[in-house]
């Protein structure tokens, strides 16, 4: 117990005694931290939106206007029995005109000279959780359009593409950018971490000489690394929230944006103790770094 006082004691002398290279050290990291946040909190966001969006879907199954009463109930039965579908409902062609008027009613007279009724009779799909990504409705569109009777199928691919296509660019950016900058932290916290065992390296030397172990000289180090990870990514966390918080009051305060601020998120809370967790290896590695090399220097 005695021993392990000893070396937080010793850790955090060091973080102490170089205020000045810890302070540049941790808001450098928090810096480098924050940037890999911000891809990653526009992920999660773009994530959540595409989701919220993929729920509202629909996916419309027209028929041929010469279907009798009998096949258009075995197309009923068909698609309620498939486990890609979530809900089906069937809209006649005297709805489907109702409809069109209720919503377009400066157009409605267009389809007054007609004579009958252009509209086809349709059914309005709502696919389960699990077939609502862009490759899972394209091929059930394509599946279901091969059926007998079914004139075409329609919903919006091209949104849905561009928008899986876009959180597949900031998820790989975010993949990118989190390795350049986690590698940027570990030098910061490396070369501090050196700068302090160049500044005791004549106390090390003495620890040596009296007996002390290379673990026993080294954890101090290690668990000042690990502080500054510890800290960087902790006031990373605190930067973004209140980046967060600003921009969703910002956009909270906009007419045009109104409702908008409620499907951002910020990171829960597993994911926050995760990133923490990041900063700590990353402290850590940088620590460990710094101490390899110091050993080769002295060797």
């Amino acid at each position: 117990m005695r021993r392990l006082v000893y070396l937080l004691r010793e850790a955090v002398a060091n973080v102490l005694t170089n205020r000045t290279t810890t302070v540049v050290a941790v808001a450098t990291t928090a810096f480098t931290f924050a940037c890999v946040g911000v891809f990653l909190l526009l992920y999660v966001n773009l994530k959540t939106l595409a989701s919220s969006l993929e729920q509202d879907i629909q996916v419309m199954v027209y028929l041929q206007d010469d279907l009798t009463e009998q096949t258009r109930s075995e197309i009923d039965l068909q698609l309620k029995a498939d486990r890609a579908v979530g809900s089906v409902t069937f809209v006649s062609k005297e709805q489907a005109l109702a409809d069109f008027q209720n919503q377009f009613p400066a157009e409605s007279h267009l389809l007054q000279g007609l004579g009958q009724n252009p509209l086809p009779a349709s059914f309005v799909v709502t696919l389960a959780v699990e077939s609502r990504s862009s490759d899972a409705m394209r091929r059930w569109a394509h599946r279901t359009q091969s059926i007998p009777g079914v004139a075409q199928v329609q919903y919006n691919q091209e949104w849905v593409e561009a928008l899986a296509g876009i959180v597949r660019y900031i998820e790989v950016a975010a993949i990118i950018v989190g390795l350049i900058l986690s590698a940027a932290s570990v030098t910061i916290i490396a070369n501090t971490i050196r700068l302090a065992l160049y500044s005791r390296r004549e106390e090390i030397e003495i620890l040596g000489l009296i007996g002390a172990s290379a673990t026993f000289i080294r954890v101090p180090y290690l668990l000042e690394g690990a502080a500054l990870g510890f800290l960087g990514s902790t006031l990373s966390l605190a930067i973004l929230k209140a980046g967060f918080e600003l921009f969703r009051h910002e956009i909270r305060s906009a007419s045009r944006f109104l409702g908008v601020d409620a499907l951002l998120t910020f990171f829960p809370f597993q994911m926050c103790v995760v990133l923490v967790c990041v900063g700590l290896f990353l402290g850590c590695a940088g620590s460990f770094l710094s101490l390899l090399r110091f050993g080769e220097g002295r060797a």
